[in-house]
């Protein structure tokens, strides 16, 4: 049986300078600048609750592993009053113990409903089935902002027998659709503002100078002004409409400038390359390994009449071959996305395509940032 471990192409490396041309600049795509920037006041804030889940089908949390369950019911039931249940061996198993979160929007007002996200804390091994109880919701200052309950929906499943189990997706999270009703709303005096900050996602000067013209082109002159790489400060000057003011500002088009770079999952071996990658004149070999595994299988037999057993003996040779490794010239200014798309088209595997950009950048030929996730 012979069993190649790992063999690369190095015939690929000799077409490479056949393949790589100029490619001609590209425009960047136009942005609305509601989905390059935010304004400043105007976000989510996050909320956090403990809970329980309750109904499962003996799928909850296991009492002697998860002492809070324990002490949440019994506190649960005192307040309902049921009396003290302190020193009673409680055993149920269709209770969990969870954390439930959720993201309370911008200008949420009291009575109105949001999306729950249910995951659990204990050894429980499922929700499916569940219910969550009434749970505070409460965000980072301790002020309760929510209050959830209701039914969960669970995405995966669980079926487990004496000797085997079968898990599907993650039967421990679930989410309640409209599963919070907002009791407090976040003070925010939104008329009062004199002025409009918009904040960048990717700070870079020149995409702000870019936003602060095309607002000051479309609402008249010195009414933006771009303070640094991540804030434009806008003027609202007078007595003037705010939503009409950041409807007509977030839906105005600018092309956004990035800063070059390469991203790769080493993992999943996904690599993604900008646009506006370069690399310089660099010569490149990607060497070669052969490892072939050989084995055979002998039977030793005892002679006649004689005293033994008959043995498998294997006999196995390894051979490692390497061929000498062969150089290509990449001429320099070539967009580093047509490196990529000729080490794709000769057959290069993802593994050696990341220590080939790797190599290049450690050359310092590879004018981009390289992100490794």
């Amino acid at each position: 049986m012979i069993v190649p471990v790992r063999l690369v192409s190095h015939a690929a490396m000799l077409g490479l300078a056949l393949l790589f041309a100029l490619a001609p600049t590209t425009a960047g795509a136009m942005a609305r600048i509601k989905d390059v920037a935010t304004f400043e006041g105007v976000r989510d804030n996050q909320i956090v609750g403990y809970g329980l889940v309750v109904g499962l089908n003996g799928s909850g949390d296991s009492l002697r592993n998860s002492p809070f369950t324990e002490k949440s019911i019994v506190g649960m039931l005192e307040r309902l009053g049921v009396g003290n249940l302190e020193g009673y061996d409680l055993r149920t198993r269709n209770v969990a113990a969870v954390m439930v979160t959720a993201t309370l929007p911008p200008f949420a007002r009291r009575g109105s409903r949001i999306d729950v996200v249910v995951s659990s804390m204990g050894d429980s091994t499922s929700l499916r089935g569940g219910t969550l109880i009434v749970t505070p919701l409460t965000g980072a200052d301790g002020n309760v902002y929510a209050v959830a309950q209701g039914p969960i929906a669970v995405a995966g499943f669980a079926a487990q027998g004496i000797n085997a189990s079968i898990v599907e997706g993650v039967p421990t999270a679930a989410r309640i659709e409209n599963g919070a009703t907002v009791e407090n709303e976040i003070a925010f005096d939104f008329e009062s503002l004199n002025s409009i900050r918009l904040a960048l996602r990717s700070p870079d000067f020149t995409t702000a100078l870019r936003i602060e013209e095309a607002i000051n082109g479309a609402l008249g002159a010195n009414r933006a002004d771009a303070v640094d790489s991540g804030t434009v400060v806008i003027t609202a000057s007078g007595r003037i409409d705010l939503p009409e003011l950041m409807a007509r500002i977030e839906n105005l088009r600018v092309e956004p400038d990035n800063v070059a770079k390469v991203v790769i999952d080493a993992r999943s071996g996904t690599i993604v390359v900008g646009a506006d990658v370069r690399i310089s004149e660099v010569a490149i070999s990607q060497g070669g390994l052969t490892v072939i595994v050989k084995e055979d299988v002998v039977i030793s037999q005892p002679e006649p009449f004689s005293i033994g057993e008959t043995v498998v003996v294997p006999d196995t040779i390894v051979e490692v071959q390497e061929r000498e490794a062969q150089f290509a010239i990449l001429e320099g200014g070539v967009p580093l996305q047509r490196l990529v798309d000729g080490l794709n088209a000769l057959g290069v595997g993802a593994t050696e395509t990341i220590s080939i950009l790797q190599a290049i950048k450690a050359a310092g030929a590879l004018h981009a940032d390289l992100e490794i996730i």
